[in-house]
């Protein structure tokens, strides 16, 4: 196919057929996903090449998911687990490259082959790993944290390795002090700017773009884009750029529609991703390593997961935490394809290399994606010959759910939501308001017991970001139909099984929201012009009340 437009709809095509088979047979559609990608590249039907723009795709698709892992953290989060990242992320660095270059040295590699091939088993894929982890839910959780902090950590170091390697390969080794010189530098710069668009900038740019919820979304992608070009062009990792996006706006009241707003469009983009990395796959070389990429793949699968078990359990943590946190680096990265080939050009490995460290990618991506997915599993069958690597008095990593601080949610803050929840407040019960517009957002409270949130009724994923978990009641005071159906769904769908309140303006729309399981219908007109009556009548008197009689029904 010439057209590149027809080529991707081709792609496409192709992506939803075996991503439906996929889902039928219950198997993680990133393993699908890359499987098109080898099906429509050069190692078979050849559709896609470098006139096809998938790898933009991809790219746009990796800003956006580090953007919204970067919306996701806090200052609290990096005091907490920080330090174990850091010990992590490098311990593991330090540990894998070390035993990998022994044994490539045994696999009867030279030196120089050893250490590139032991360098390329120390990097996890990120994309991959936050991806698994958000669809499963457990980003969230301390050892989805912990593996976010130390995939950090790796992205960091691979960017050092990569720039050592291209001034000792290209330049020579006077310039590498330069290089280093220069990175920080243009680093240090590149946080401060950041900090005083943070700081004083973005504040405002958001408040104003947030009265379109358009305007929003492609605010949010531009910022997460543009900042992961502008951080490429100084010589870091885009990745790295676009998660610094994200980190900027994390403490303003816009992150949760945000991030609830761009998950779909992310889902979609990192197709491409998957696809991109699949079609990349140089399968030409790799038939003379089967032997050495199933024993440096068994290295990854299983050692990488018990360095990181051994380190987190000296540091205290249970067996849990660590497991699940360390199947986190079964697998070779995209960066790991990349080093290689950089060592090619350079002429330092051959394509055999080339070859052997695409199978160990091909294998421990697949086997690690069906690990990750079925962490909890295995650890259940696992956790007996596990306390090896657990203390005898573990003193972190008891992953306690944290109970609600809210009683009552109210959806919509207008002339009957700013009544109700005012009620509530009276009655001594804490709430939290959502709402759409960016006054209620960004108003403050001297009340403590009220928290304003910005965003969506008719968003599916924002109840995800909402501390649904102990809430008593969950009320909507928008009077539209539509937009009730959709929250109704969307809270069943996350699992709330407190009391659902909604409200109808007319008798018709009450019976459809009680046939849709709502517990209460409030209609706000009914009941005023009832309590209206009865107070005339209390004021006209108790004559005038005896002498009137109700009608029946009511």
């Amino acid at each position: 196919m010439d057209d590149p437009f027809y080529t991707t709809a081709a792609v496409l095509a192709v992506a939803a057929a075996l991503g439906f088979l996929a889902v039928k047979l219950r198997q993680p559609l990133i393993v699908a996903f890359i499987g098109v990608g080898i099906a429509v590249g050069p190692a078979a039907l050849g559709w896609v090449g470098e006139e096809v723009p998938l790898e933009l795709f991809a790219e746009i698709g990796i800003a956006v998911l580090l953007f919204l892992v970067g919306l996701k953290l806090d200052l609290r989060l990096i005091r907490t687990t920080g330090p174990v990242a850091l010990v992590t992320g490098l311990g593991q660095v330090a540990f894998t490259s070390g035993i990998g270059f022994v044994l490539a040295l045994v696999l009867g590699m030279d030196p120089t082959t050893a250490l590139y091939v032991a360098v390329a088993l120390t990097f996890s894929s990120t994309i991959i790993i936050v991806k698994l982890l958000s669809d499963k839910r457990e980003l969230d959780e301390l050892h989805g944290r912990i593996a976010l902090g130390f995939l950090i950590v790796q992205d960091i170091v691979v960017v050092l390795v990569m720039i050592v390697l291209s001034a000792v390969g290209g330049r020579g080794d006077d310039s590498l002090p330069i290089e280093i010189a220069l990175l920080v530098g243009q680093g240090g710069a590149f946080l401060l700017g950041l900090y005083a668009v943070a700081r004083w900038v973005l504040p405002r740019v958001l408040h104003q773009t947030a009265r379109s919820q358009e305007l929003l979304l492609v605010a949010a992608v531009a910022w997460a884009v543009s900042l992961a070009a502008v951080c490429e062009w100084l010589g870091f990792s885009s990745e790295v750029g676009a998660f610094l996006a994200g980190f900027a706006i994390a403490s303003t009241p816009y992150r949760e529609a945000i991030s609830s707003t761009l998950t779909p469009l992310r889902d979609f983009l990192l197709l491409f991703f998957f696809i991109e990395l699949g079609s990349g796959l140089d399968l030409s070389t790799i038939g003379s390593e089967v032997t050495s990429a199933v024993v440096l793949s068994l290295f990854v699968l299983v050692g990488n997961p018990l360095i990181v078990l051994v380190i987190m359990g000296i540091m205290g943590y249970r067996k849990r935490v660590g497991f699940l946190a360390g199947l986190t680096v079964a697998q070779i990265s995209e960066f790991s394809l990349i080093f290689v080939a950089l060592g090619l050009e350079l002429g330092h490995i051959d394509r055999d290399t080339v070859g052997l460290v695409t199978l160990v990618g091909l294998l421990t991506i697949g086997l690690s994606t069906y690990l990750i997915l079925y962490s909890k599993p295995i650890f259940e069958m696992l956790a007996p010959a596990l306390s090896v690597f657990e203390r005898a008095h573990p003193t972190k990593g008891d992953e306690e759910e944290v109970p609600s601080t809210v009683d009552v949610i109210v959806y919509g803050h207008g002339r009957f939501g700013e009544g109700f929840v005012r009620h509530l407040l009276e009655r001594g019960l804490r709430v939290l308001v959502v709402d759409w517009d960016p006054r209620t957002a960004m108003s403050a409270t001297d009340d403590p017991d009220l928290e304003t949130r910005f965003g969506d009724a008719e968003d599916m994923e924002f109840p995800g970001s909402l501390p649904l978990a102990g809430v008593r009641a969950v009320v909507s005071t928008i009077p539209s139909l539509d937009t009730t159906r959709i929250l109704l769904r969307a809270l069943r769908h996350w699992g709330f099984d407190g009391t659902v309140a909604v409200t109808a303006h007319t008798g018709d729309d009450a019976e459809v929201l009680g046939r849709l399981g709502s517990d209460m219908v409030l209609r706000p007109f009914a009941d005023a012009s009832a309590n209206a009556a009865d107070l005339l009548l209390e004021h006209l008197g108790p004559e005038t009340a005896r002498d009137v009689e109700p009608p029946t029904g009511r």
